[in-house]
């Protein structure tokens, strides 16, 4: 039984002689998005944009549109309404659209857009944490046309792990804002 007892010994100390356990290196999440490139809408529409290349631009009821990003599962859609006196009840439906938004964000911050030559005037809401939309704009030319944007993923909010894709698309967000062009009704 002694002999038994120093072999079973021997046995386990020699199986259990390994390597020491050597920490294996961070590893870094690779994201290869496609270079940006724009081109305007070809939709008839009363405003005109540049667009993401990469896009679907889907041609919607009552001057609204959604873009789609199929590789991201996301579009943002835009709406559009004329106005008619009635800037500011638009502006104050917009903006409680933004802030039903405070029940999953973490934060809402904004930044004002002017473009006195394009008469382009706007706001964008970043909206940080697990809500439905993590970016939503307006923007008008403060008498005749007023359009929305705003960002949705087709998958359950999770912020950490959309937030590469919601930083890409939101810089085509701002190029949308900054390529905005009214069309007159003379047109």
């Amino acid at each position: 039984m002694n002999k038994f007892f120093y072999i079973l010994l021997t046995v386990l100390f020699l199986t259990s002689c390994k390597e020491d356990a050597i920490p294996k290196p961070k590893a870094y999440l690779s994201l290869n998005y496609p270079l940006k490139k724009y081109q305007k809408i070809s939709i008839e529409k009363p405003y005109s944009f540049d667009v993401a290349e990469n896009t679907n631009v889907l041609n919607l009821p009552n001057g609204w549109l959604k873009i789609e990003y199929p590789k991201l599962k996301a579009s943002i859609d835009i709406t559009y309404r004329a106005l008619n006196d009635n800037l500011k009840e638009v502006l104050t439906d917009a903006e409680k659209l933004v802030f039903e938004h405070t029940v999953k964000a973490d934060q809402i911050t904004s930044n004002n857009f002017n473009n006195k030559e394009q008469k382009v005037y706007g706001s964008m809401f970043d909206i940080t944490g697990n809500s439905a939309s993590q970016i939503q704009f307006h923007i008008t030319d403060s008498t005749k046309h007023f359009l929305k944007g705003s960002l949705f993923f087709r998958t359950k909010p999770n912020y950490d792990s959309i937030l590469p894709a919601v930083d890409y698309i939101k810089q085509d967000m701002i190029h949308i804002i900054e390529t905005m062009e009214w069309k007159s009704s003379t047109e």
